[in-house]
Formats: C-alpha cells, sequence, structure tokens
C-alpha cells in the first residue's frame, strides 16, 4: 500500500543519533543528544536482558523509580523488579539469565519486553521535550511488537528499523496506535509462511484503558533507494523516512548486491551496484538521513548537497562519555586510536545472521584468535536464533554460534558455524553487562565501529575523552540551517 507520510510541524532534525547496541545508545546518550535539539535514539536489542541486568546490578534509584512509577500498570513494575533485585546479585556473581525467546513464551516474559522498552524510553525523554527514537533489528523478531508498544506508552517520537525489510512494521504501529491487537508471521529459516506460527500481541493488558496512543514516524534503515521504494509499496502504513546506511557503516551492513567476492583479506568487495541513486530517493519524497563514514563537516555539507535532511552517526557517538560502552573498553580502544594501532574488518563470518558484521580488533576481546578458540561456545540468550521446521512439523530454534554439534543436529550446515561468533553474549559484554560464568570467566565483549573510527582522534585534542555536545557542534560546521526543513 503506498501512503504519504503522515505530515508534521516539527523541524526535523539534522543529526540522527545511531542506535547502537546492545546499550551503546542507551538512554543516557539519547538523552543527552535530544536535549541538544537532535534525535537521540535508544537501541532496543536485548533491552528485556539489559533491564533484567542493570535491576541485577545497580537495582532501582530514584530516577528509574520515578519513572516506573509512570507506568500503566504497577502489578507489572512490582513482578519485574521483585523477580530481579528480592535477592541481589554478589559483586562479581552471574548474572540471572531470562528464559529465550520463543513464539510460545510466556505472559511474564512479554511484560518484561514492555517495561524495558517503556524504562529506557521514558528515561531518555525525562525532564525535556526532545525527541527520542528506538532502534530495532527486522532480523530479530520475537520481542519486536511488545517493544514498540513499550515504547509507544512511553512516548517514543521515532523508530527506526533496519537488518531486514520491516513492511509490516507501519501497519503494527497503526494497530498499536488504536490499542488493537497485532498478528505477525515468524519467518522460518527452511519453510513458507504458509507454515509459520503466528506471533500474537494484545496491548490491552498495558494501556489500562488508555484508548490511543501517539504513532511514532516510521523511518527505514535501507542500503538503496530500490529498498526504499520497496518498502513505500508494500508497507501496510505510512512510511516517514529513511536512512540509507552505506557499507562503510559499524555493525551489521547490507551485502553487496550480486555474486559475493572477497578482497585478499577476506572482505566483501562492494562495486557501483551497490551505490545510492540520491536522486531518485529524493523523487520519492520522503526525507532521508545518509549514514556511514560521517565525521566531518564536510560530509554533512555533501549529505545536504545531495538532497539529505541530513546524517546519522554513530562511531563518533560510541566513544564519547555519555555512550553505553563500558569504561575500561571505551579508553583501551581510544588509546589504540592514540597510537594509530587500531583497525576495523568487515568479517562476513562474524554474525550468525549471515549479514557482513565490522569488528574492530581489540586485544582481549573476540577479534583476537585465542580469545575466540577458548571461549566455550553457548547460546543462553538467543536473540539471533533462527526458526526452523523441524523433521516432525515442529518449530525448532537454532543459532550458528551455538555449539557445532547442537547446530548440525539441527539441521544446520557447518560452513555458517566456522569463525560464528556469539553477538548476544559479546555485545552485552561490550556494554558492561557481560555474563560471568561458573568458572568465574567473563563472557569477552565484541566491539563494531565504522571503518571510520581512527578519526575521532579530531575530537579528542590532546584529551582522553570527549563529550555527545562537542560530536554535535563539530558536525554543525557543515550545516547550512535553511537546510534543515520544515514540513
Amino acid at each position: 500500500m503506498n501512503e504519504t507520510a503522515l505530515p508534521t510541524t516539527k523541524r526535523l532534525p539534522w543529526l540522527i543519533q545511531g542506535g547502537m547496541g546492545i546499550a551503546v545508545s542507551d538512554w543516557r546518550l539519547a538523552r543527552t543528544v535530544s536535549m541538544a535539539g537532535q534525535l537521540g535514539v535508544v537501541s532496543g536489542t536485548a533491552i528485556d536482558a539489559v533491564f533484567a541486568r542493570r535491576l541485577q546490578k545497580f537495582g532501582v534509584d530514584d530516577a528509574l523509580r520515578s519513572v516506573l512509577d509512570r507506568f500503566p500498570v504497577r502489578s507489572i513494575v512490582d513482578d519485574v523488579v521483585r523477580q530481579f533485585t528480592a535477592v541481589r546479585r554478589r559483586a562479581n556473581g552471574p548474572y540471572q539469565n531470562l528464559l529465550m525467546l520463543t513464539h510460545r513464551s510466556k505472559r511474564r516474559s512479554t511484560d518484561l519486553l514492555v517495561l524495558a522498552a517503556f524504562a529506557e524510553v521514558a528515561m531518555a525523554k525525562a525532564g525535556h521535550s526532545g525527541l527520542v527514537g528506538i532502534n530495532l533489528l527486522t532480523k530479530v523478531q520475537i520481542p519486536t511488537v511488545a517493544l514498540l508498544c513499550g515504547a509507544m506508552i512511553a512516548g517514543v517520537d521515532y523508530v527506526m528499523m533496519g537488518a531486514g525489510v520491516p513492511t509490516h512494521i507501519p501497519g503494527v504501529l497503526e494497530r498499536l496506535r488504536h490499542g488493537l491487537s497485532v498478528d505477525t508471521k515468524l519467518a522460518l529459516a527452511n519453510a513458507s509462511t504458509e507454515d509459520s506460527p503466528t506471533l500474537h500481541f494484545d496491548p490491552a493488558p498495558y494501556l489500562n484503558g488508555v484508548s490511543e496512543l501517539n504513532r511514532p514516524k516510521f523511518i527505514g534503515i535501507i542500503s538503496s533507494n530500490v529498498l526504499a521504494n520497496a518498502l513505500i509499496k508494500r508497507s501496510e502504513g505510512p512510511v516517514d523516512g529513511f536512512v540509507v546506511e552505506r557499507p562503510i557503516a559499524g555493525g551489521h551492513n547490507a551485502p553487496p548486491r550480486g555474486p559475493l567476492t572477497l578482497d585478499a583479506n577476506d572482505e566483501p568487495i562492494y562495486g557501483p551496484r551497490d551505490d545510492v541513486d540520491f536522486a531518485a530517493l529524493s523523487d520519492l519524497g520522503r526525507p532521508f538521513w545518509i549514514g556511514g563514514g560521517v565525521t566531518t563537516p564536510d560530509h554533512v555539507r555533501e549529505a545536504c548537497r545531495l538532497g539529505a535532511t541530513g546524517v546519522q552517526v554513530g562511531t563518533l557517538f560510541a566513544y564519547c562519555d555519555e555512550s553505553g560502552m563500558d569504561e575500561s573498553l571505551r579508553a583501551q580502544v581510544i588509546a589504540s586510536v592514540e597510537a594509530g594501532t587500531v583497525d576495523v574488518r568487515t568479517s562476513i563470518r562474524a554474525s550468525s545472521t549471515g549479514y557482513p558484521f565490522k569488528v574492530v580488533d581489540v586485544e582481549g576481546s573476540i577479534s583476537e584468535r585465542a580469545v575466540y578458540d577458548n571461549r566455550v561456545r553457548r547460546c543462553d540468550l538467543g536473540y539471533l536464533r533462527e526458526a526452523y521446521l523441524t523433521d516432525d512439523g515442529s518449530i525448532g530454534y537454532r543459532c550458528a554460534a551455538e555449539p557445532v554439534k547442537a547446530y548440525l543436529r539441527k539441521g544446520g550446515e557447518l560452513e555458517p558455524t566456522v569463525d560464528s561468533t556469539c553477538l548476544c553474549n559479546g555485545l552485552m559484554a561490550t556494554c558492561g553487562l557481560g555474563q560471568i560464568r561458573a568458572s568465574g570467566e567473563l563472557e569477552p565483549p565484541i566491539v563494531t565501529s565504522g571503518d571510520c573510527l581512527n578519526e575521532i582522534r579530531t575530537l579528542l585534542k590532546g584529551r582522553t575523552t570527549y563529550f555527545a555536545a562537542d560530536v554535535i557542534e563539530h558536525l554543525r560546521g557543515g550545516l547550512d540551517e535553511s537546510d534543515s526543513i520544515t514540513v
């Protein structure tokens, strides 16, 4: 259904802070950027596990209590807080893990998803009237609708989704807006939609009589004007704009179009077919922002020249003082940047999703061969598992980063397991919430950044740290205020 985007009288932000997961783009970073007049974005990836581990590690402080007091259903708040704070986690003790999500997950798991998204967005929006968005991965299907509901109850302004083609999400937002139940199909790795189970979500138990929610703007994260056009035509509701990410962006990248070819370092080669036709993108009549490798005022100026409303920036924010990245890990990377010894590579194997994934070479992280080889393979968070149809017709779940024998037993092939990394556990460690195993070892982190990581040196100026405000002021030099439009 090809619908026009919803009108607005607000000035669009020229800067979107990237939604970096897991919890690198946390509520503190998003709130700081939002208060500076731009679009601050929280990551919704694994936010239920993040929320549960924060409760176990820090408990409930006054700021969080104030936010939780505004959640419409007090019994859900009390149950979740009691579950994760009744017995306080000992220092250096393991975290209580959540049950991995499936299409059969119980109501208690859904309650946590809704509350966690609500809390993250509400904390980011506390005390100001700026814009806050949430970023989700299309690939991670099961928690999506519950997370959107929680974010909308908190008044989220933008929803941003990539890592797939989220044509169903605009329609989901419309139904949630009116308090209607949502049914979506769980994609299976080896079967058609006809064989897929339905994921059902009813927002009524969380609204406590609220009849209608504000609909956030939907921004599709895309890699080409072709995909943008398809998203507009096939979506079940309004598409309000796009972020077009180039392959030098951090995290997951879209694979090259056409046959996959690799360079001498086993990194994917992108060619002319992967170039974006910005004139055609402009003709779609939606605002768009350019992401990937935006590190200088000239990059902002060039984006506006190409017809963009502005830019999306991740890497520069990932290493600022307000970032959710573990402080010691952030300091280690910054020191490596200053020494000129840091490198970023695009791995076609690291992510179990099959998408190329940027990996920073960091001592003590999964990027080191010895660390990778010594880590015990396990899958106990499960956000990137794929659903599949078993021989007996039931639904199973598998991940190429789980123990190899288990993956093969579930019908998986050997090739995807080679050098596959548990991003769930690795990225939880990157934000300082890594699991501590029974033997006392800490899950090693994995760090992802865009290709232009070394350019954060410009912001340091002899210091060992910098702030989100420094990023904004640095990039603002490329902005002609007339480029920031009102629609």
